[in-house]
């Protein structure tokens, strides 16, 4: 249990451990809640872990033991967290009785005062004890068939990192629990709270819940070429430099005829495309969390201009600038 500081606003927070609980759904968003902690003095996340056994297995083979028993009751201002599991075990007799045991309890204790989060198949116990009916939501790629099927009055949403519909959130999974943690800290905290935390888990940019399952910060990764992964790895750390080819070429130790057949080969884009795509990706997130005005936004994007910017962006987004920042507010 976290150790609580007075005059803190606790958010009492109990993170629902099902068998074969996919373990990375649990550590990557407690750990930002964690970091969120010791970042700030305001709000003390206390988190809880709560399971229908005091021991459960994990997908990596590692069990999590001393879990909490499933409470009778939870504060109106509770945060109830379920993990996702392996859905492959979730036939065995003993995981099936669990399985509803924990959709009833959860039926049975979140009352429309309580904030639901469900991380990846999670969505399945939550969907199956009714919480989901009449709301958006989402869940992993795999399971979007299984959860339209246990909760069909919910509207099921696909390819979105999270989705938040009043007190109801839900996410893909696996690394999306994390964006979406760091969206509630945030949200409950601050923005700045939320960089800081993302900056010591050293993850670059906090993604929102409108990108795609597949980020445009991947695009273009899916190769081995060492070389290529050097350079976009500079590229995406500082989309906004000087970045010519001369200078990249030189970061893969390449000519710069060679570093562009490179690309295309393994990229399957060009240098100039790519580092605009980066650039008009971090435009989007300046856009989407900020109130920084366009001018501002193509500078810090690395822009010669809002007019370039506009054009760029055109190529990449079908709403203009103005529609995505109301989408993200």
């Amino acid at each position: 249990m976290t150790e609580l500081r007075p005059r803190s606003r606790i958010v009492p927070t109990y993170v629902v451990l099902p068998p074969h609980t996919l373990l990375l759904d649990v550590a990557g968003p407690i750990e930002v809640l964690a970091d969120a902690n010791t970042e700030q003095d305001d709000v003390v996340f206390d988190c809880h872990f709560v399971s229908s056994a005091d021991m459960q297995p994990t997908s990596i083979g590692l069990s999590v033991a001393r879990l909490e028993p499933l409470p009778q009751s939870l504060p109106d201002d509770a945060y109830v967290i379920v993990s996702g599991s392996l859905i492959g075990k979730s036939d065995e007799p003993d995981v099936k009785r669990q399985r509803a045991e924990i959709s009833t309890w959860l039926e049975r204790v979140v009352t429309p005062e309580v904030t639901l989060v469900t991380i990846c198949s999670g969505a399945l116990l939550a969907g199956a004890a009714g919480l989901l009916d009449g709301r958006e939501c989402t869940t992993h790629a795999d399971c979007l068939d299984a959860l339209k099927a246990v909760a069909p009055l919910a509207r099921v949403v696909e390819n979105r990192l999270y989705v938040e519909d009043g007190k109801r959130l839900s996410s893909a999974g696996v690394s999306t629990g994390i964006d979406l943690a760091l969206h509630l800290v945030s949200r409950l905290t601050s923005p700045a709270v939320a960089i800081r935390v993302a900056r010591n888990m050293v993850l670059y940019m906090r993604r929102s819940g409108g990108d795609p399952q597949l980020s445009p910060w991947l695009a273009g990764r899916n190769h081995i070429h060492p070389a290529i992964h050097r350079v976009q790895d500079a590229i995406m750390a500082d989309p906004a430099s000087d970045w010519d080819l001369s200078r990249l070429a030189a970061l893969a130790c390449v000519s710069e005829r060679h570093l562009s057949r490179l690309f295309r080969e393994h990229a399957r884009m060009s240098v100039v495309d790519y580092v605009n795509l980066m650039r008009v990706t971090l435009a989007r997130d300046l856009i989407s969390q900020s109130r920084l005005d366009m001018e501002s936004v193509a500078q810090r994007a690395g822009f010669a201009s809002t007019r370039h910017l506009r054009r760029v962006w055109r190529l990449h987004n079908a709403l203009p600038p103005s529609r995505y920042r109301i989408a993200g507010e």
